[in-house]
Formats: structure tokens, sequence, C-alpha cells
């Protein structure tokens, strides 16, 4: 009833991502409507999918792969013409099945659209639903009520679509019982190694061999081509620094918006609860009266048993075991005659029998937390910060433009446009097009760091674009410094090369001394070997066991025992395994618990299959275009360009 936290943690987490991820809303309706003059990458049954509602998908999966990642993450990995067919055909993909559920009539309910937006932890204080959270969480976003309850229900409804289809899926009883005495099949296994070390005597490397591997691999030792930049950065919070704002202007702010600034009376209550439906039949209403009645008795009896007798009697299942302690919550979050009833009383106050739709109550108010209204000093710094921001964003559109043309316009420094618009110009340390980690800023943007290595930038010195890295963020970068590809000399790498032949060439003769082995021991023959003691190998992942020498030892034939497979480890390392005994899985099915969750991995593929069947038979129904040509353009992410696209200035008659 009021137990605000659910167990769908799986849709919780999709909505906390929606609350705290940017994002942009142009409700259900506007998937329908017609889109004429725009960018268009698809069409889903005539509705269209546009290059903009892609750019803002790549954008969001940009940031969520750069929170999951964070060093490690690398824009390029979204930029390959497979990763963007991908995104476009989860976008086809989310489309076909909203727009079968919108003309089948399917929609998330009222309650389900509530219970999700109560469970989010984000929204709640002392494990209660908070309205002030919830409305301070869409205004940080930018989101209005109705726009994110709207998104929020289409998702919900397209969750609820998903798994109609893939819960469905029957799995063949002999068939998985096949499979599941395979994966469950163990083998009895000792091993023998012959390390790449024991020939290390062996080996003899050549000055002329050492020398033949530098000249065929040059490119190996090659310092390569690096350089070293400047850069401006043009944002929306550069521009708020600058910015002064008059204490006329925060005292206007403040006194418009008053209501942000004062914080609603806040109550905390206990109950008791006797569940009963308003439909229920008489009868079973006058029982549950009568015993709620025999409850409150006690309760007046002895006050302070309130919590004991809450834990005894009460059955609302998110605060009986709390003695009936709901927390804190203000007006609107309770059912009405609830809510009526708490901020009627006083402190420790007893309510008589409450009846709501849930049943019948006997209310205890605990707490009172007085309404509170931020003065205008209190407030003054945060209202001063969002008026410089709100000023800062009109006057980015602006000077976005002006600072494109002023990069390109005068294209040899990148100084004038630091000094018009007052912007540091910073510089990086050198760095390469593989090792970027020098390159600070300027690494995290593909486009702009591809830039950096044209021939503009490098053989002319002149300044990039101005390139849009984020919302509200333009960068423009020049090359200052470029430091040839250079070959390190013979000498300097003589060594680290004949370490790797030795290795190498001890890695062969430890493979072809184990293959010898492996095929005599196949032939019967009688090899002296000294094997470690059987260790039990699943099919499963093991810690220690390569996956390589997994499929080995279960490919070996294990009619005739004991069987030999043998297999050479990245390290150079061969490695002889002796299977002695297998046991089938056939015998342990019943019993063994990776049985059952074999069988919901059977079950979840075949749920994949008949989905992936299910959106065949949509795209066939609706239709799907997707122009390929257009995708493969790719996303215009510079800066507007100027106006009038004015030429570069001339250079000593080079250009």
């Amino acid at each position: 009833m009021f137990d605000a936290v659910r167990n769908n943690k799986r849709i919780v987490q999709v909505f906390l991502a929606l609350i705290t991820l940017p994002f942009a809303f142009w409700g259900v309706d506007s998937y329908f409507r017609s889109s004429s003059g725009t960018d268009e990458l698809a069409k889903v049954g005539g509705s269209p999918i546009s290059r903009q509602e892609f750019s803002l998908a790549m954008r969001d999966q940009q940031e969520r792969l750069r929170g999951q990642l964070g060093r490690e993450f690398n824009p390029a990995m979204l930029e390959t013409p497979e990763a963007r067919l991908a995104m476009l055909d989860s976008l086809v993909t989310q489309r076909l099945l909203l727009l079968h559920a919108t003309k089948s009539g399917l929609t998330a309910s009222d309650a389900q659209l509530i219970q999700v937006i109560s469970s989010i932890p984000a929204l709640q204080e002392d494990g209660q639903f908070s309205k002030r959270r919830y409305e301070q969480a869409l205004r940080a976003q930018g989101l209005t009520q109705a726009g994110f309850e709207a998104k929020l229900r289409q998702d919900l409804t397209l969750q609820q679509l998903v798994q109609a289809v893939s819960d469905t899926a029957v799995v063949s009883g002999a068939a998985a019982e096949r499979v599941i005495a395979i994966q469950l099949e163990e083998r009895q296994v000792s091993e023998a190694i012959i390390r790449p070390e024991q020939h290390a005597g062996q080996l003899k490397i050549s000055a002329e061999a050492v020398k033949e591997f530098y000249e065929k691999n040059r490119k190996l030792f090659e310092i390569p081509q690096q350089i070293r930049a400047e850069f401006v950065v043009l944002s929306r919070e550069a521009l708020a620094e600058q910015t002064t704002i008059s204490p006329d202007d925060i005292k206007s702010a403040y006194e418009k918006n008053a209501k942000n600034y004062a914080t609603e009376e806040e109550r905390r209550a206990s109950h008791i609860l006797i569940q009963m439906p308003a439909d229920a039949p008489e009868a079973e209403q006058k029982a549950a009266r009568a015993r709620i009645e025999t409850i409150l008795q006690q309760v007046k009896r002895t006050p302070g048993e309130f919590a004991r007798l809450a834990k005894e009697h009460s059955q609302d299942p998110g605060s009986a075991a709390k003695g009936g302690d709901l927390g804190f919550f203000p007006r609107g979050a309770m059912v009405k005659p609830f809510e009526e009833a708490v901020f009627s009383l006083k402190e420790n106050q007893i309510s008589d029998v409450v009846r709501s739709e849930f049943g019948f109550h006997i209310i205890r108010l605990t707490g009172i937390k007085p309404g509170k209204v931020r003065s205008l000093e209190e407030a003054r710094d945060s209202i001063a910060a969002e008026l410089k921001l709100q000023a800062a964003g009109r006057k980015f559109a602006e000077a976005a433009e002006s600072f494109s043309n002023l990069v390109y316009e005068q294209a040899d420094s990148l100084k004038p446009a630091a000094e018009t618009f007052k912007l540091p110009l910073r510089q990086t340390g050198l760095f390469d097009q593989q090792n970027r980690a020098a390159a600070g800023p300027l690494a995290s943007n593909e486009k702009l760091f591809a830039a950096l290595f044209s021939d503009d930038a490098l053989k002319n010195k002149r300044n990039t674009n101005a390139i849009e890295v984020a919302p509200n963020t333009l960068v423009a970068a020049r090359v200052v410094e470029v430091r040839p590809a250079e070959l390190r000399p013979l000498e300097a790498v003589k060594a680290e090369i004949e370490k790797n032949l030795a290795a190498d060439e001890s890695a062969r003769l430890a493979q072809k001394e184990g293959e010898a082995k492996l095929a005599r021991l196949n032939m019967g023959e009688a090899v002296a070997i000294s094997w470690t003691q059987p260790q039990t190998v699943v099919r499963q992942p093991m810690r220690g066991l390569a996956a390589e020498a997994q499929r080995v030892i279960f490919k070996a034939p294990a009619d005739k025992l004991p069987a030999y497979a043998g297999t050479q480890l990245p390290n150079g390392a061969y490695v002889l395994y002796r299977i002695s005994q297998v046991n089938s899985g056939a015998a342990r099915n019943a019993a063994d618990p990776r049985a059952k969750a074999q069988r919901g991995q059977l079950a979840q593929l075949a749920g994949a299959e008949d989905f992936n069947a299910y959106l065949a038979a949509l795209r066939q129904r609706y239709g799907v275009k997707i122009d390929k040509a257009a995708l493969a353009k790719g996303d215009d992410q510079d800066a507007p360009a100027p106006a009038t696209a004015p030429s570069r200035p001339k250079k000593s008659g080079k250009f």
C-alpha cells in the first residue's frame, strides 16, 4: 500500500537514467506526425526517424558509455558504420513497437506509472516518495511533469509488449535435457607443461637474423609523428563567469519564483492497517471494522505500545515491520482521507478509525517538520548562478557564430578569438594518433582530433574549425609543434629484438616437442611424462584455465580412456592433457542447481528468437525503409558555418 520501494530493479535503473541524463522529448504523438523538410534517416510505417533524433540517441549513448568506462571510453567506437547502423536499428525497433502498441490500444496504467516513479530511490526521503525531490529533478533537467510521465508511460508500454512476446517462448524438453547433459559434463584431467625456457640452451640468435627482423619490421621501431596543440574553449559556463547580475535582477527572480524557495510542511506518521477493498461484501467490511475498533481500544489504553501493535496487527507489508512508520511526507503524497487525518492531528495524537480505498487505518502523528522559506540572502548565490547561466545561454547562440567566423577567417592564430571573448589559450603536451593521453580534452571528440592531423593543420598550421564537443561548448585548436616520425637505430633495439626472437623460437620448439609427444600418446606408446594430480574440469569458465584449453579437453573423444589432448598457451608453453574419467551430466541433471540456470538461459534464447521473429513480422507489416547513404554521411557536429563562408586569407602567394 504505502510501501514505496518495489522489487523491479530493472525498471528503476532505466528511469533513474531518464532522470539523471539529459534527453529531448517531443511527445508520443510527434512520432507519427509528418516531418517534411527534415533530414530523414529511416521511415517506419510512414513515421520518420530524423537525423536529429539519431544524433540525440548517439549523444546519450556516448554519455552512458563515458560514465561506465571512464578514461577507457573512446568515442571512435561509436563512429564506425556498424555502430551507427546498430543505433539506427535500435531506434527502428523502438518505433516499430511504439507504432504497434499505439495501433493496438496498448498503454501502461496510471497505477503502474505511480508505482515506478515512487520507487525511484533518488526521489525518496526517509524511504518515502518526495514530491519536492521529484519536482526538483524535473526542473534540473528542464523537463515538464507531463512530458516526463508521457515518455515514462511509453517506455513501460514497450517493456510490457516485449515481455509479453519473449516470456511465452517454449523450449523442447528433450532438446533441453540433451543440451543440459552436455553442459554439465565433467572430465577428470591431469596436465603436463612443456615450458619454452626448457629449450633456451638450444638457441643461438645470429646478428643476421636480428638485422633481417629489423629491416622487415621497421614500423615496429618507429617513434610516430607527435604534435603539440593549443586550443580555446567557448562555453556557456565560460560566458557565465563573465556575466554580471544586478541585485535588482536577483530580487525580481526571487519574487517571481517565490514558491521554488519554499519547503512544504511535512509530517511523519505511523499507522496500523486492516486491508479491506471498498467493494468487499458488507459482512467482511463489518468484520474488518470490528477488528480495527478492537485494536484502537488497545492503542488508546497503551499508546506506548503502538509500534508493537502495528508489528502484530498491521497488514501494510511496507511499514508493519517498522512499527507502522511511514516516514515524513508532504501534502499530496497519500490518499486524501489518510492525508486529511494526518494533517488534522497534533503531534503524538492518535486518530479514530480512518477509511481509505485500502482499508481501515489507525494513525499516530509522530513528527512535524514545519515548512520553511529560504530568504533572499540565503538564495542569492544560487539565483545569481542560475541567472548567469540563462544569460550566458542567450549570449552563446550569438557568440558561437562570431567565434566560428573568427577562428576561420583569422586562421593563423587563436589569439584573436581568445582575446575577443576573454578566454584562456590552453596548450597540450606532445601526443600522437595512438597515444592520446597528453591531448587532454581534445582527445574526446573524434572529429576535432582528426582535424588536428589533417594537412591543413599539420602543414599549414591553420586553426581547426570551431567544433561542438558538448552541448553549448565549442572548441577550436591549432597545431603549434610537429615532431616528425623517426626510426630508432638498430643498436638501440638490438637487445629487444634478440629477446623477442628467442621467445618465438623457444615457443616453436616447445610446440614441436609437445605435438610429437601427443602423437605418440595417441598411438598408444609409453611416454615418460610427469602428470599432475587429476582435477575436475567443467564447460563453464574456470579461473586459471584458458578457453582454448577447455575447448581441446572437451573436443577430445571420450569413448576410449585415457584420452589425450594438447594446445599451446599464449605464453608459449605447450600443455598436454590426460583425460582419465568422464562423468555425464545426465545423472546430475535433476539435482544440480546449474541445470536450472541452463534451462533459464535456454528459455531466454528461445524468447530472443521469438522476439526477433515478431520484429521481422512487424517490419513486414508496417514497412521499414533505411537510407544507408544518408546515414553514411555522418552527423555535422561543427559549429554553424559562417553566413557567407569567406575564403581564408592568402599567404605569401602559396595559396
